[in-house]
């Protein structure tokens, strides 16, 4: 099947749904295992298609420890029939997939360094595999900042997780939320208020920034990183756009002169600032 597989990247692979359970209202998490051998090993910050049979597939970050070799995992929110279909199915199910693909998040060769993410909404899920490197190998990075936003209490991803960062000693976490809710005690507003905070008390010279969420927010988030100091050729943020097909063959995710699911979807921010803030690019 591997061989097969490295010969046909269009070929999907099948999976069963060991456990699937609720995040939010509208985003479900599964715990996938391949029914012939292990999962095929990835990088923080790539993705695989998911294959519905009979429905479609569609791409989805990788959300799992890359250190676990057994399971596959997959935080998904409904927003279509292909990603409804995927939140909808129960234990035992089975699925296609078909990756990983794409460009990682390059922490392991930021060590050193002061790493600081900054996740909006859903774009924490693509950035956990890359927490999760960090937090396995802690010593050997000077630090590690996580700053993340969502519109409410209600929409926070992985709350549970998060307050277990918290706890942490070698970590500093901060949450915030666009709108309170009775009994928030946590910061409201956006993330860049808390992440100029965060910035202000380290030498932000020594910083590695990675970035995921709406494209408003990591522009603003690398406003305020390169007015602190940080280089730009030290950001990077994920470009999600529009993957079909995986491979660069359907021209759907075209950026300027790349294809995010070939070319990224992480890409160094100086090498595509120009174009992110173009309409229709």
């Amino acid at each position: 099947m591997e061989a097969l597989l490295a010969q046909d990247p269009m070929l999907p692979r099948r999976y069963r749904v060991k456990r699937v359970w609720k995040e939010l209202g509208d985003v479900a998490t599964m715990e996938l295992e391949p029914l012939d051998g292990d999962p095929v090993p990835f990088q923080p910050g790539q993705f695989n298609m998911l294959y519905v049979f009979g429905v479609g597939e569609v791409a989805i970050s990788i959300s799992g420890d890359p250190a676990d070799g057994t399971n596959l995992v997959h935080t998904i929110r409904d927003v279509g029939a292909v990603s409804k279909a995927l939140t909808s199915v129960s234990d035992g199910d089975v699925i296609g997939v078909r990756g990983p693909f794409g460009t990682a998040w390059p922490v392991a060769q930021e060590t050193g360094r002061n790493i600081v993410f900054v996740a909006g909404g859903l774009g924490l899920a693509p950035l956990r595999p890359a927490i999760y490197h960090v937090l396995h190998n802690r010593e050997h990075y000077s630090g590690m900042t996580l700053i993340y936003g969502a519109r409410s209490p209600d929409d926070l991803l992985y709350a549970e997780e998060i307050k277990s960062w918290k706890s942490r000693f070698d970590t500093e976490v901060e949450v915030t939320v666009d709108h309170a809710a009775p009994g928030w005690t946590g910061q409201v507003g956006v993330v860049t208020i808390g992440l100029d905070r965060a910035l202000a008390g380290i030498d932000t010279a020594d910083v590695s920034a990675f970035l995921c969420g709406p494209e408003i927010m990591m522009r603003f988030s690398v406003m305020s990183l390169t007015a602190a100091g940080v280089p730009e050729e030290r950001i990077w943020v994920s470009m999600e756009r529009n993957m079909k097909c995986a491979i660069g063959f359907c021209g759907h995710c075209q950026f300027g002169s790349d294809f995010i699911c070939r070319n990224g979807p992480v890409f160094r921010h100086d090498q595509v600032s120009r174009l992110i803030a173009k309409k229709e690019v």
